[in-house]
């Protein structure tokens, strides 16, 4: 049985159709190979072309040989059709080739159906407000094709007014949907593979270089907003890892020697406490950034020996966590002798003039120990520095008596070594210091820029101790940011220095959108629609509940965009119903009348194109012109009506 051919498709939408297929394509450009985001701009041209020449599109085996080639070549790339990308890929090719076979509307139906589902790829590789955007103005160029592929020429300002007039009616409905709608847990819009991929932040070990390195980026760690007024700057030290074991070169963390480490150190918190909430970007560790100390916890989380908050499990999606933190306190006074005896240890070699100069502070108690090493980086020509010179087997050595330059890395893993090398328990801490406040949203934001090591030195009595070297070197970075205690010249992101005051505020405007949209949109997840339900009075609804609610409020959102647009519809009279089919029947043998059209123009075309219709076609526009605009009679009615049913049957195409 051959294929009943499709409703032929007009000239005139080939170049939405292609529009639209390249505004599906294109942002996935960055994530294809070059060679075959080349194929698809070549493909898509070369339709264009065709349309423009008004030349025939390619025999079918052409096609499939194209369609063969691109598909063995993703094949190559990836190794593999399936997954995340190699799929994106595939659907991006058909994207591409199917213009090159679009001859009747089935066809510019595929693409168009095509491009609304390609769109949703593109949330796998970007969430943000920008892509939202450009997804946002993508649909509505898809559905302004899809009337014009359904609705025939019109001018192109009636067909975006009708495509945004059908989006608007729309959105009630997503609104309902997205805010009532059960959650999932974890990211909407990824796949568990990629919740490995595509995070940075602090690491589990600590190098020269490895926070400076980290330094060089303007992305944010993470926001905070407390509950009263924002400690001092200086008083920033947000807690991250904590480093105790030392090669030579590397620091690293390690459970303590001698049994398992307790769960749970005593602090007793001096002074007022601080309440706040952060959203942590997601780093694939375990370690929650809080405010050293805190006192008070997150659910499904626990208080470290070495004082560092740790997760359940690795932080793989953007998280909200609430803390209490103490800045005066005391920490672990009653420390156990397997944890500093671990903070002593040393590597048996190297370093020969540290541990000659630390020798020489063996007799000095142990806070007079500290502060001879701070003298040291105080009064002696040493520099802060991003860029500091590679160092050899020797490292401390050459960084206390050769080079002095270094960044605070440097000078934590020097001090934390020259304490231990005279007798003291010491330890590296990582993590991040200050902060900026944005006044847009109140939000404290912490950059990775602002990433930062210190020290913690155990005295008797008084617990382990925060001992800051870097202040030593270089106040400002503590008490102003690291863009004040840098130089000209040093590799800072863009974004970190900033001078324009309308270009800060033109930053902070949008990251603070940037955070209502991470929080409202992205983040909102089986807890935040648990806020939002229980202030609406659903609380504790089951499903039964939800789905009632949901079909109630669907069904008023249908009934007020009913009544919206009920007025504006005409009531259709007999004339209007005979000519309006009758002209659907010519669409159907490929004449489509345009809106725009009247019916003596219309005829007048017909008579060009189909020269077997043209009588009958003059014949039914006559009667309609009289009776719309001239003497009305129900004889020339009928006689309208019998031009429909006097046409001749469809033309039926060789497969």
């Amino acid at each position: 049985m051959r294929r009943r051919p499709g409703v032929a498709l007009e000239l005139g939408a080939v170049p939405w159709l292609l529009a639209a297929a390249l505004a599906t394509t294109v942002p996935h450009a960055e994530h294809l190979p070059p060679w075959l985001s080349a194929l698809v701009g070549s493909a898509l041209l070369w339709r264009a072309w065709l349309w423009y020449r008004r030349r025939p599109l390619p025999a079918r085996w052409a096609l499939a040989l194209l369609v063969g080639g691109c598909v063995a070549g993703i094949a190559w790339q990836f190794h593999t059709l399936l997954g995340k990308d190699p799929g994106v890929a595939l659907l991006v090719v058909f994207m591409a080739l199917k213009p090159l076979e679009m001859d009747n509307r089935r066809d510019a139906m595929v693409v168009i159906l095509l491009g609304y589902f390609l769109l949703l790829t593109h949330y796998f590789y970007s969430q943000s407000i920008p892509a939202g955007l450009w997804l946002l103005s993508t649909i509505t160029l898809l559905t302004a094709t899809l009337i014009r592929v359904h609705g025939g020429a019109q001018p192109v300002a009636a067909i975006a007014r009708l495509a945004c007039l059908l989006l608007v009616q729309a959105l009630p409905f997503m609104l309902i949907l997205y805010l009532l709608f059960p959650r999932v847990s974890g990211p909407l819009w990824g796949l568990p593979q990629d919740a490995y991929s595509a995070l940075s932040g602090l690491s589990e070990q600590m190098s020269p270089g490895s926070i400076s390195s980290l330094t060089q980026s303007g992305a944010i760690a993470f926001r905070s907003q407390f509950a009263g007024e924002v400690p001092e700057k200086a008083d920033l030290y947000w807690r991250g890892p904590v480093f105790d074991d030392y090669d030579g070169l590397t620091w690293r963390a390690r459970p303590p020697a001698g049994g398992p480490a307790r769960a749970d150190p005593l602090i007793e918190a001096r002074g007022q406490v601080h309440a706040y909430t952060s959203i942590l970007e997601a780093h694939n560790q375990r370690w929650l950034l809080a405010l050293d100390v805190p006192t008070r916890l997150p659910p499904d989380s626990r208080l470290a020996p070495t004082l560092e908050v740790l997760a359940r499990e690795p932080l793989r999606v953007r998280s909200r966590v609430s803390f209490v933190s103490a800045l005066d306190y005391r920490a672990s006074v009653a420390e156990a002798a397997a944890i500093l005896q671990q903070s002593l240890a040393l590597p048996a070699q190297f370093n020969p003039r540290t541990r000659a100069l630390a020798a020489e502070w063996q007799s000095l108690p142990p806070r007079e120990i500290a502060e001879a090493a701070l003298t040291k980086f105080r009064h002696e020509p040493f520099y802060y520095t991003l860029q500091p010179p590679l160092l050899g087997p020797d490292a401390m050595d050459e960084f206390l008596f050769t080079t002095r330059r270094g960044f605070c890395e440097h000078y934590a893993s020097a001090f934390v070594f020259l304490m231990r090398a005279a007798g003291v328990p010491a330890r590296v801490v990582a993590g991040y210091q200050g902060g900026e406040v944005n006044p847009v949203d109140g939000y404290l934001t912490v950059r990775q820029s602002d990433a930062h090591a210190w020290a913690e030195i155990w005295l008797a009595g008084q617990g382990w101790v925060r001992v800051d070297p870097t202040a030593a070197v270089a106040p400002a970075r503590i008490e102003q940011g690291i863009a004040a205690a840098l130089p000209e010249g040093e590799p800072l992101p863009v974004v970190v220095r900033i001078d324009a005051d309308w270009l800060r505020q033109l930053r902070n405007r949008w990251e603070a959108a940037n955070n209502s949209w991470n929080q409202w949109v992205l983040g909102y997840n089986p807890q935040r629609q648990r806020e939002v339900l229980s202030r609406l009075g659903l609380a504790d609804a089951d499903w039964q509940k939800m789905t009632a609610t949901l079909a109630v409020l669907c069904g008023t959102a249908l009934l007020i965009v009913t009544l919206w647009t009920l007025p504006a519809r005409r009531a259709v009279d007999p004339v209007q119903r005979a000519w309006q089919r009758y002209c659907k029947e010519l669409a159907r043998r490929g004449m489509a009348r345009a809106e725009w059209e009247g019916p003596l123009a219309f005829a007048q075309r017909v008579a060009r194109e189909r020269p077997d219709l043209a009588q009958l076609t003059s014949e039914a526009a006559a009667c309609y012109a009289e009776l719309r605009y001239g003497c009305q009679g129900d004889a020339r009615l009928g006689q309208l009506q019998q031009c429909l049913h006097r046409l001749p049957p469809q033309r039926r195409r060789k497969a």
